[in-house]
């Protein structure tokens, strides 16, 4: 290389450092452009360079190829780098040479070695401030998180437009179901496909960002909101493109309108309306589970932050008591059983369970509840026999949530005998499954009670999984007819309801169910039990709850019901 081409090279590789060295304003023409002349220079044909963002990735091929000189025709590769950063990225620089192209001196190999260099130091150092950014403002699979939802309410409220849209944070309902009815990949395909309809709908500046598992936060301009409450709602979503199968998808959605002149602060400014609303949302009794903030919704978001942080309190300080409601024979009025109910008496008043019992389900806390009824129970049976009292049967309830108890029959029995109760007079109530998983976890704990002797009955019957199923594969001692199916106007014999509650109490005595009907009320459903040959009822017709002491004095006693 003669002296002139000396000095151009180290113009040229001069201009190209400096274009490379203004961050955020480099212009990528200026770069090429002057890279294209060094490799005129050191007669190079062909440069490529390859970016990865770990090792698995090089191996799957799956990276940044990029080729900004390239002169066309035959050429070999004269000088190939590849470099793994500390971060176990992976760039790779290649240069080529026409076929026909005499060898490289050294000092035009050292040149090339040290072009090459720069231009990899300059992608490495571009391309892993894009994979920081994307692994900052996206999760592993792609969505946009928290950040993102963050960092775009930052950039609506500088624009002074965020009272033009609407937050939403959405939980995707039974969506465990989904992966279980379809498997997890044609699951994963159903959520995207969820979330591209959504994407269409909530406008430009909008965004849709997962939180994590199934829980997504959404930023939706105003004039869009019945279309994005449409999608909540419910939409059938197609997850095998061959067949087109498609499977029904909706939401629990909190919403939070942000006014005109909204304060914003921070992400906490929105999140504190949202995550209420949200809840509030998840805890409806109806198909439309969505719920837009109001003042209505904090104090209730409020009483249930209340009651979590009082429970460990009240627990520990035995507030919680045990109510027995009788259970009783049909024919002689006898009092034959009972069901623990639990009531929360605190500075003398009587908390309903409606208040307490729906917050403590949303947590694993209901199960210390039911462990801590269970002990009571346990415990009054012994002082009864101890006493020499004509005892009777009592169930317990054991709330679903129990079912992520790998050791929930072990649980169980270890309460039991350690109160030296015996097993004949314990029976546990646990209610219907909704999956097949809880389904096979729920046989494995009865089976488990049955061969300890401990009686068992299913609650709930007809709300769950496969109540058919329920029945037949599960051995069972008591039925538990709910009060829905007990007609109202007993005398219609015709009516749904009367021919489901014949029904049921048939089938259940023919495979070997001895059944309760709760609920009674009249001395007409009364006659109905009699009728249909359903030996024991519960309900206020013989009593309401009672306090352990007044349950006590009518135990070996009858009601008269004649």
């Amino acid at each position: 290389m003669d002296e002139e081409k000396r000095q151009q090279f180290l113009e040229e590789y001069m201009k190209m450092n400096d274009a490379m060295a203004r961050p955020g304003m480099f212009d990528r023409n200026e770069v090429v452009f002057h890279l294209s002349n060094l490799c005129k220079l050191l007669r190079v044909c062909k440069g490529v360079t390859e970016f990865y963002i770990n090792p698995s990735m090089e191996k799957a091929g799956r990276g940044e190829r990029l080729c900004d000189v390239d002169y066309n025709g035959p050429c070999r590769i004269i000088h190939r780098i590849r470099i793994v950063t500390k971060s176990m990225a992976i760039v790779i620089g290649t240069l080529y040479a026409k076929e026909e192209e005499p060898e490289h001196s050294p000092e035009e190999m050292y040149k090339m070695d040290l072009v090459l260099r720069s231009i990899l130091s300059f992608v490495s150092m571009n391309r892993l401030l894009g994979a920081i950014e994307q692994m900052a403002f996206n999760d592993d699979t792609g969505y946009p998180n928290i950040r993102s939802f963050t960092r775009r309410l930052e950039k609506l409220n500088i624009e002074g437009t965020l009272h033009q849209f609407n937050t939403a944070l959405l939980n995707l309902r039974h969506f465990s179901l989904v992966n279980e009815d379809v498997g997890r990949q044609a699951g994963d395909i159903v959520m995207r496909n969820y979330c591209r309809m959504i994407e269409a709908v909530v406008g430009e500046g909008g965004i849709l960002c997962r939180m994590g598992g199934d829980n997504f936060l959404a930023i939706f301009r105003k004039e869009n909101t019945e279309s994005f409450l449409e999608i909540m709602r419910g939409i059938p979503i197609a997850y095998d493109p061959n067949s087109q199968r498609r499977i029904m998808v909706s939401a629990g959605t909190g919403v939070f309108v942000i006014p005109e002149g909204f304060e914003y602060v921070n992400q906490g400014s929105v999140m504190d309306k949202l995550i209420p609303a949200n809840r509030a949302a998840r805890m409806q009794d109806k198909e439309d589970l969505i719920v837009f903030y109001d003042e209505k919704v904090t104090k209730a978001f409020d009483k249930t932050k209340r009651i979590q942080m009082q429970f460990p309190i009240a627990l520990e300080k035995n507030e919680f008591h045990v109510f027995y409601q009788p259970k009783v024979n049909v024919y002689t009025g006898k009092i034959v059983g009972a069901e623990a109910l639990c009531r929360w008496i605190k500075d003398d008043r009587i908390i309903p369970p409606v208040e307490f019992i729906p917050i403590l389900e949303t947590t694993t806390e209901i199960c210390l509840l039911d462990f801590y009824m269970l002990d009571k129970v346990c415990k009054d049976i012994k002082r009864w026999l101890d006493e020499g009292r004509e005892v009777v049967k009592v169930s317990v309830n054991l709330s679903r949530k129990h079912l992520l108890d790998v050791d929930l029959f072990e649980h169980i029995l270890s309460i039991i005998n350690q109160n030296g109760t015996p097993h004949e007079y314990i029976e546990i109530e646990l209610t219907e499954t909704t999956t097949d998983v809880e389904f096979r976890d729920l046989k494995r704990v009865v089976a488990g009670l049955q061969h300890e002797g401990i009686s068992t009955s299913v609650d709930d019957f007809g709300m769950g999984y496969s109540s058919l199923n329920l029945i037949r594969e599960i051995p069972w001692n008591v039925l538990k007819i709910d009060k829905c199916f007990l007609p109202v106007d007993v005398k219609n014999t015709e009516s749904v309801t009367s021919m489901m509650y014949k029904h049921v109490l048939s089938m259940a005595k023919d495979i070997g169910l001895e059944c309760i009907t709760e609920g009674v009320e009249t001395r007409e459903q009364l006659e109905l039990l009699r009728e249909n040959e359903c030996n024991t009822a519960q309900g206020f017709l013989f009593d309401k709850p009672l306090p352990t002491a007044e349950f006590e004095k009518k135990l070996g006693t009858s009601y008269v019901i004649d």
